[in-house]
């Protein structure tokens, strides 16, 4: 049997509140840090929950039209990073996009029109997990592209983002950003889970060894991209958790909606996981 210092069914019987548990789970020095780390992180993932409940109601009742971009290397968290955000909205006024590869007819149309198809109606919220930028680095990097198309694509975004600015398209650029060996931890679990291996993909398996490659297209696409009416935020997403409540506080701190100042938990993102791209001076990736 192990020494490890546990509870006993005596100790819960003689206990009446939680409080009870508490100072016999110190009296018995038991470390229950990551219990303790968990249960605060669902705490405020419901409270920012919460208020994503009360922004969409918002957006919804004001038309707005709002699209939140989740882009980055392959394991960077961004269906997790949407499950979470997703998770008590009303389905009937939000989307998720996450397209496959284009058909030989969108292959001959112009780049942007499958995407145009699938931006936010009014009182909508859309999560794009990946994008257009597909062809700013995976298309480029894998060879899915021409040179010429390429070039030709980045020569056209700007304006193409600008002209949803104008017209009132709320967008949020998130690059998450992963660190190399967390990226190939991150692989090698899918691996060893059966109900994970489906992510894992012949694209996927090029991550660590393009890793370069990847880098230098990246940023290439932000010195390019990041605009004043269209910025990148770059997340650390090497710890999950973190990253998913700072993505959601970005968010709502970057829209005034009814009822944001009853929050029960801070709006204001934390500087040293989430910034803008300007300010990113010590990346991850």
């Amino acid at each position: 049997m192990s020494d490890k210092p546990r509870l006993e069914l005596d100790d819960f019987e003689n206990s009446t509140s939680r409080a009870d548990i508490i100072k016999i789970i110190n009296k018995k020095n038991i470390n229950i840090a990551k219990v303790t780390k968990t249960l605060q992180y669902e705490k405020e993932k419901e409270n920012l929950q919460i208020e994503l409940v009360k922004l969409q109601r918002w957006i919804n009742k004001n038309k707005k039209r709002v699209a939140i971009i989740f882009e980055g290397r392959d394991a960077a968290g961004k269906g997790g990073n949407i499950r979470r955000f997703a998770e008590h909205l009303n389905p009937r006024s939000m989307r998720l996009v996450a397209l496959n590869r284009p058909t030989d007819i969108e292959k001959g149309q112009w780049y942007f029109r499958r995407y145009i198809q699938h931006l936010p109606n009014p009182g909508e919220i859309v999560f794009f997990d990946r994008s257009w930028y597909n062809r700013a680095v995976v298309e480029p990097v894998m060879g899915f592209c021409t040179e010429e198309q390429y070039k030709r694509f980045m020569m056209q975004l700007s304006e193409f983002e600008h002209m949803l600015y104008e017209d009132g398209v709320i967008i949020i650029k998130f690059w998450l950003s992963i660190t190399k060996e967390e990226q190939l931890k991150r692989f090698n679990a899918r691996m060893d889970n059966p109900l994970k291996r489906w992510k894992f993909s012949p694209v996927d398996k090029k991550g660590q060894e393009y890793w370069d490659k990847y880098t230098e297209y990246k940023e290439l696409m932000f010195s390019k991209t990041h605009t004043s009416f269209s910025p990148w935020t770059i997340v650390k997403t090497n710890d999950k958790q973190t990253a998913r409540l700072e993505c959601m506080r970005y968010v709502l701190s970057q829209i005034e909606y009814e009822g944001k100042d009853d929050s029960k938990t801070s709006l204001l993102p934390d500087p040293n996981v989430i910034m803008h791209y300007y300010r990113s001076l010590h990346k991850y990736d």
